[in-house]
């Protein structure tokens, strides 16, 4: 493993939709022992996005194990330690546009509920690939919800650069990496 991007034990992956993010992160994720456990945030709410996720399990292939944590990341990464080569999440601004759409939800609940990701991630034994939208460089929205959303993912991405060992930023479908430790 020459290449210093293939030594991580945290790694972060930005960009916007459609960059190539998901592609590069599973190419980091090549020469890692299987299975592999994919983590899935988003829900197929409609026949387009089951199609979309049908086709993106199809892509990834039998050395991949899909589970589907829309909340309970944490604990989904929790339960998976030592029992897979690498662990892919795609993606965590769906997780917390999931979270925060819970009614019962307060600013309080989701700064725990990140802070907890942050601490799960400086504890994790398996290399973790973390796939985000960099959401903070268009207009401001419009709403008081799309600002607080766009805000809490600019802070969770701050947060996240900080513990991890490899971030990138995709564009074009090339990644610029951005940090390696």
């Amino acid at each position: 493993m020459d290449n210093p991007t293939s030594s991580f034990r945290v790694a972060l992956i930005l960009g916007g939709a459609r960059s190539g993010k998901s592609r590069y992160a599973l190419g980091l994720s090549r020469g890692r022992a299987a299975p592999r456990l994919f983590v899935a945030t988003g829900e197929a709410g409609d026949p387009e996005m089951a199609a979309r996720i049908a086709h993106h399990q199809a892509e990834r292939g039998p050395d991949w194990v899909t589970r589907e944590a829309p909340l309970a990341l944490v604990e989904t990464l929790a339960s998976a330690q030592g029992n897979y080569g690498v662990i892919l999440v795609d993606c965590l601004t769906l997780w917390l546009s999931n979270l925060m759409l819970r009614e019962d939800k307060t600013e309080a609940d989701l700064d725990q509920d990140c802070e907890r990701l942050i601490a799960a991630l400086e504890r994790t034994a398996t290399p973790t690939i973390l796939i985000s939208n960099e959401v903070g460089w268009g207009i401001v929205p419009d709403n008081p919800l799309a600002r607080a959303f766009r805000d809490k993912a600019g802070w969770l991405h701050q947060r996240l650069a900080q513990i991890a060992d490899l971030v990138a930023l995709t564009v074009a479908g090339l990644p610029l990496v951005i940090k390696v430790r």
